[in-house]
């Protein structure tokens, strides 16, 4: 079954998310996902990154307490909501995700993130094929914490399938998350969690 998380097929959407069922009751660590038609496979995250989600559900928690960060909730995205993504994390109001399935309608999300993994799918995956569909989605801000790069990138101003804004910095230095996020980052802390 692993063999086929990690090879593109061309399905629908209803027959993957029953293939993710099956799957994720097989093996409890997969984590898939449905891109233009295709399966792709998510590594499971390992403690640095797992510690990096907490660090910023903590401070989104502290500076907007009425916004929650939900880690690893199924979102429905692309233009006609035919793809299922998995962000590392939502950003959206406390609740909107109660009594929905494990494939959400993304409208009230406010920010997706995604901590880069170290596997060979990460370049294509999480810097090129997210901030795509993200975008396409209309998801306000997307949020990649780079940490091969040891960069934090901030997408914003989505516009027919591509973020318009792109600010990147260093791990060390500030990043604010613009509105209607309004949070500034001090990545600092980040320089302890990579290898």
């Amino acid at each position: 079954m692993t063999a086929l998380a990690g090879r593109p097929h061309l399905m629908e959407t209803e027959h993957f998310e029953e293939a993710a069922r099956i799957f994720a009751r097989l093996d409890k660590g997969a984590r898939l996902e449905f891109i233009d038609g295709k399966i792709r496979s998510k590594a499971v995250p390992d403690g640095d990154h797992g510690r990096i989600v907490e660090w910023l559900t903590r401070i989104c928690r502290q500076a907007r307490p009425e916004l929650r960060l939900c880690p690893d909730q199924g979102l429905k995205v692309q233009k006609c909501r035919e793809g299922r993504a998995r962000p590392d994390g939502e950003l959206a109001p406390g609740g909107v995700f109660v009594g929905q399935s494990e494939w959400a309608d993304p409208d009230p999300v406010l920010m997706t993130v995604e901590v880069t993994a170290y596997d060979s799918d990460t370049d294509r995956r999480d810097r090129v094929e997210k901030p795509r569909v993200y975008a396409e989605t209309g998801i306000p801000l997307y949020l990649l914490v780079d940490r091969e790069a040891r960069q934090v990138a901030v997408h914003s101003e989505p516009d027919d399938g591509r973020y318009e804004n792109v600010r990147t910095v260093r791990y060390g230095k500030k990043i604010h998350l613009p509105d209607p996020v309004g949070i500034t980052l001090d990545t600092e802390q980040l320089k302890e969690w990579v290898h």
